[in-house]
């Protein structure tokens, strides 16, 4: 965290100089300090965030996937001459996701997904309002975000 921050003083200082590397250093170094001691960083959670770089690179092409998917999925619906066989519900389901940065990410996951929006979370259950009931709202609890939201916990 700390190189990344001088890089970060270096890219929007716009020189390098003698001044500006040690200054540079000196409110690196402050702010990691801070960063530590007020807000719950540490040096063991950069390694594990660092360790899990490839899980979350899963989890954002996979959310990816689901919203292109989602989309189809819309399109289709929008296009179809079938609109009375379309069936809006609330879906309520619960879910074992125990950090609330899973269970928020979760909710936004389903929100950013066509046909899908997050109503209601507390306590680990999850209120859904699902564009078509068989399409969009069947099989939330197990979907896919929720097992790559379990490995990055794991």
């Amino acid at each position: 965290m700390y190189l990344l921050l001088l890089l970060l003083w270096f890219i929007f200082n716009g020189r390098v100089t003698l001044e500006v590397a040690l200054f540079g250093i000196v409110i690196c170094g402050w702010l990691y300090w801070f960063i530590c001691k007020y807000m719950g960083y540490s040096f063991q959670r950069e390694k594990v965030l660092v360790k899990n770089i490839p899980l979350y690179l899963k989890y954002a092409f996979v959310l990816l996937w689901e919203i292109f998917k989602a989309n189809v999925d819309v399109i289709k619906i929008i296009f179809s001459p079938k609109k009375a066989e379309i069936q809006p519900a609330l879906v309520r389901f619960h879910t074992d996701l125990k950090s609330e940065a899973s269970l928020v990410a979760l909710a936004n996951s389903i929100t950013l997904t066509p046909g899908t929006y997050t109503v209601e979370l507390e306590n680990g259950e999850y209120v859904v309002q699902a564009l078509d009931r068989e399409k969009f709202g069947e099989g939330l609890e197990d979907s896919v975000f929720v097992k790559q939201l379990r490995r990055l916990e794991g």
